[in-house]
């Protein structure tokens, strides 16, 4: 991945918000929620942020259900590894953090699974919103309004 002077940003207004598509060539690097901080020159021409754009849109629209699109994560092996097993989450559905830890082999890691979560670049097309605490809903990066969002356009209440 190229520096982050070199990323080129995409604002994108949704239900929950305006969000910011960042992309580095031809793979999408980040998403960053309502109220977050995108750095990067503006693109509105990068056909991976027009993409991403795209597949958003047919998201909140209620007509896709998974997205395809390339992607980098820059982070840890074990946050790769969470991140990896957050996309097999299905759309509609939830899982707890303890359940994350176990998928990952750390059983006893649901903190640890909870902070790499927490540290996902691509918030909804890797859909860290679908994890929930055993004792209600959690935590999110976006603000449990907009997770709550997210989780009611899948069908799924909180």
């Amino acid at each position: 991945m190229t520096t982050t002077s070199l990323t080129a940003t995409l604002p994108l207004d949704t239900p929950i918000g305006r969000i910011v598509l960042e992309g580095d060539g031809d793979v999408l690097i980040g998403l960053r929620l309502p109220n977050a901080v995108g750095r990067g020159r503006r693109d509105e021409e990068s056909p991976i942020l027009k993409e991403a754009a795209t597949q958003l849109e047919e998201y909140f629209a209620g007509e896709r259900t998974e997205f395809d699109l390339r992607m980098e994560l820059d982070g840890t092996p074990f946050q790769k590894e969470v991140w990896a097993e957050l996309t097999r989450i299905p759309y509609g559905e939830t899982i707890s953090y303890g359940e994350l830890a176990r998928r990952v082999g750390r059983p006893k890691g649901p903190r640890a699974v909870g902070q790499a979560n927490g540290r996902n670049p691509i918030a909804i097309i890797v859909p860290c919103h679908r994890v929930l605490a055993s004792n209600g809903i959690g935590g999110y990066g976006g603000g449990l309004k907009v997770k709550r969002s997210l989780l009611a356009l899948e069908g799924v209440s909180a």
